[in-house]
């Protein structure tokens, strides 16, 4: 019976670990760009982590991506609450998959070929085809599952009485929604400790009531995968998991304060869907409290996000607040972590870049600044370090390589404004004219920047220089052999042009590779080392 019933539950939780990672796989960068762009509000947002978590099958694997794009800086933090309460809508669905097919129809002889056709398509076939293979496989092992569970389970309600945990005392329903708690905590899976449930429910192991307050529980569980998740992480990630604490452990409360007010509304919503069996109810439980706590939360979500802005505050660099580890584990995300980290730094650099070439010298802010970003250059390499793209995954290993480019030019755009060579730009007329010309380009590339529309605007800044140095060198020459300037002021000026020219190469070339796919741009002459 023990062993009837672990395996149940082992062969729906495998199953679900399949089917969540070969969605996920199928979705690819798709579901990392539908998260991205949730510009249409909150109600946009909600109903996407509902869909998402459907789909997925997986609360926690939703609201792990989620901390991950909010980390990543792709998502609001009030657009990441929205996503991570409309996952909590869309998990319940579980709970109809088992409650309407699983447990009313006996699927496990009919699922056997899905796990075999499944099998084959995964041997057999490459990319999507294996990962739709994959999906199958798991959809077809989640009811041989729900099959085995039910076995076992009719065994079960012969040997153990559970009528002492009563619903109906305070301590009773404490028990109850801890061991909901510890379910999910130890199978790792809301959805399989709900489907237990279910099973045990339709057996006759548990009653409505208990069933009821150990679904509770286990909505509460989920939040302990995000609290790993956050640990150590950013200032983001750490909100994003607050956030879904906060949320499911109140619309916990909510729902044992009202327990027996839902227990009749979802009575009353089977019955006039033409099925009042228990596990039907249950799944209306479990739909209508977290609904509620949606709908109590959302006129206050603005207020919700700012309280926990405040509970979390932001430490550290502000320009590596998005260099998250945990966000490591996506790696098309932590590409784009990577890429925004870089173009915060440059946006700093440039800064003062134009300062250096207007005023002089740089200051002890200065410094500091640059300072600032060389150390957080150095971060943004190590994060890079954490994961490896697939090379088969052409997209994803691209702009990981772009990235590491855009990083290299970064670095030595860093290395030649601490080599500051502003000082000759005042000693000559010559210069002075480009060097203006530079300063007010960078300033509107630095505001082009954050809208990704710097590309032309830099290639042609790139141009205009170098085309500049090849005319400045050949005047310059030509004053020196005249007398009108010593070798010595004729290498000053030389190199303060190079050095010019250096820092529009090396800005161009970090915005080309901070393109969506970094193709490859014409080149330009460069007084640089000239690689791309």
């Amino acid at each position: 019976m023990i062993a009837t019933v672990l395996g149940g539950i082992g062969l729906f939780l495998l199953g679900m670990i399949l089917m969540t990672e070969a969605l996920r796989s199928l979705a690819g960068n798709a579901l990392r760009r539908i998260l991205s762009r949730f510009t249409g509000g909150t109600f946009r947002a909600i109903a996407s982590g509902a869909v998402v978590a459907a789909v997925v099958q997986s609360s926690s694997a939703t609201t792990v991506m989620t901390i991950g794009f909010v980390s990543a800086g792709l998502l609001t933090f009030k657009q990441a609450l929205g996503v991570i309460l409309g996952s909590n809508i869309g998990t319940t669905s579980t709970g109809w998959l088992v409650s309407l097919l699983g447990l009313k129809f006996s699927l496990g002889t009919v699922a056997l070929p899905l796990v075999g056709i499944g099998a084959l398509m995964k041997l057999l076939g490459k990319e999507r085809i294996a990962a739709s293979g994959l999906a199958l496989a798991g959809f077809g092992l989640v009811f041989i599952g729900i099959a085995t569970l039910q076995t076992g389970m009719k065994d079960l309600a012969l040997q153990i009485d559970l009528s002492g945990i009563s619903g109906e005392s305070f301590g009773g329903r404490l028990m109850l929604v801890i061991t909901g708690i510890v379910m999910t905590v130890v199978m790792q899976s809301s959805s399989a400790a709900v489907a237990t449930t279910l099973t045990a429910l339709y057996s006759g192991v548990i009653v409505i009531e208990q069933a009821a307050l150990l679904v509770v529980g286990q909505n509460v569980g989920t939040t302990v995968k995000a609290a790993l998740v956050c640990i150590g992480a950013s200032a983001p990630a750490r909100r994003a998991a607050v956030g879904h604490i906060l949320f499911n452990v109140t619309t916990a409360a909510i729902a044992l304060c009202f327990l027996r007010q839902f227990t009749m509304a979802a009575f009353w919503f089977a019955d006039l869907a033409g099925d009042t069996s228990p596990a039907i109810q249950i799944a209306a439980f479990h739909t209508l409290f977290n609904m509620l706590g949606v709908i109590l939360f959302l006129p206050f979500l603005g207020l919700f996000a700012k309280l926990i802005t405040r509970l979390v505050p932001q430490k550290g660099s502000k320009l590596t607040v998005h260099l998250d580890p945990s966000v490591a584990r996506l790696p098309s995300v932590a590409v784009e972590t990577a890429q925004r980290a870089i173009r915060e730094i440059l946006v700093e650099v440039i800064r003062v870049a134009v300062g250096r070439i207007r005023n002089g010298k740089a200051d002890g802010e200065n410094a500091s600044i640059m300072n600032e970003a060389a150390a957080a250059a150095d971060e943004v390499r190590s994060f890079l370090g954490m994961f490896r793209s697939n090379p088969e995954s052409a997209g994803e290993h691209d702009r990981h390589l772009s990235a590491l480019h855009a990083l290299d030019h970064l670095e030595r755009l860093i290395a030649a404004v601490k080599r500051e060579k502003s000082a000759a730009f005042r000693q000559s007329g010559q210069l002075e004219p480009a060097a203006l010309l530079v300063c007010e380009e960078l300033e509107k590339l630095e505001r082009l920047l954050p809208e990704g529309r710097a590309l032309d605007a830099a290639g042609e800044l790139s141009r205009t220089t170098a085309e500049h140095r090849r005319k400045h060198r050949q005047v310059t020459l030509e004053q020196t052999a005249e007398g009108k300037l010593t070798p010595f002021q004729s290498g000053q000026l030389l190199e303060a042009m190079r050095w010019l020219d250096r820092l529009t190469y090396h800005v161009w070339r970090i915005v080309v590779h901070l393109q969506e796919k970094g193709e490859p741009q014409a080149m330009v002459e460069s007084a640089s080392d000239g690689e791309a």
